[in-house]
């Protein structure tokens, strides 16, 4: 029988390293990438700050060296300003909390990686997250939280169809994250107690605000905070600087607490309201799988 052949997406971290490690003792024949996603002087980020640095790459390299791994880097730079970049950017300028994550891994990891490992001849693409795949009884393939809860990836997952399921490997899906770190430890990966990359990468300072104006060479545009009914209670500093329930930064005094309730563009208006007034008897929801 032919050994299945597994494409692995490494970003240097231990997650991705103990997953390479994982399949190659399963007998898989593993190759191992990284995905280039964009230069980090290109959005304004001192270097060896993110997941996406050239130290993360060598890290990366290293680990499939070890292993006795293949190892190529995709550059995706235009991909990912395209499908990433510019989507977190418009969502903020329409009123409109993004995740860039779930657009990585929609239009990134699971699909361009799938089509760069359908060329390589290999049958699956393989990651660090922490989820679960497992068969149903009619046969349909079922996205499961990972055993370590506090870990779980599932959400940012929920958009691969059942054929992208079928032909892909999360081997940390049974694992607690400190599980992961004594397996590195045990054999002797120098990136055992590397830190998680937090925040969003390419915004790895959170300063979302900045980092539009950084892309767009826009200035932000302050507008009005109003209540339910219309009344100005205050200036805001621009609409990418909040996001709907956001109760910190809103420097509006008032005997209660305010929260974010609704974002209007158009007007450049900020609605706030206390807590009872979030509640909603109805939503809508879209981009169902």
């Amino acid at each position: 029988m032919e050994t299945e052949k597994v494409l692995v997406a490494m970003s240097g971290g231990v997650d991705s390293s103990v997953a390479a490690k994982l399949l190659t003792d399963a007998g898989f024949s593993c190759i191992g990438c990284t995905m280039k996603l964009y230069d980090n002087e290109d959005a304004g980020i001192p270097k060896a700050n993110t997941c996406c640095s050239l130290d993360d790459v060598e890290d990366a390299r290293s680990v499939a060296y070890r292993l006795g791994m293949p190892y190529y880097v995709f550059n995706l730079k235009d991909k990912f300003a395209e499908c990433v970049i510019d989507r977190f950017v418009d969502a903020y300028e329409h009123g409109i909390t993004p995740n860039p994550c779930i657009d990585c891994n929609r239009y990134l990891k699971f699909r361009r990686l799938y089509d760069r490992a359908a060329l390589m001849g290999c049958d699956a693409i393989a990651t660090g997250h922490y989820v679960r795949i497992e068969r149903g009884e009619n046969g349909r393939y079922l996205l499961k939280k990972a055993l370590d809860s506090s870990k779980d990836q599932s959400d940012v997952l929920y958009m691969l169809t059942q054929k992208q399921l079928a032909h892909t490997q999360f081997p940390l899906g049974a694992l607690h994250k400190a599980e992961t770190r004594q397996l590195a430890d045990s054999l002797g990966f120098f990136n055992a107690r590397k830190p998680d990359s937090q925040d969003i990468c390419f915004v790895p300072d959170g300063d979302y605000a900045a980092f539009i104006r950084r892309h767009t060479g826009k200035a932000d545009t302050p507008g009005n905070f109003v209540d339910e009914f219309g009344r100005i209670l205050g200036r805001h500093r621009g609409i990418a600087h909040y996001t709907i329930g956001q109760r910190k930064g809103l420097g509006i005094p008032s005997n209660q607490p305010l929260y974010v309730k609704a974002i209007d563009p158009k007007s450049n208006q900020v609605v706030l309201s206390e807590n009872d007034a979030l509640f909603s008897q109805q939503l809508t929801g879209e981009n169902f799988n």
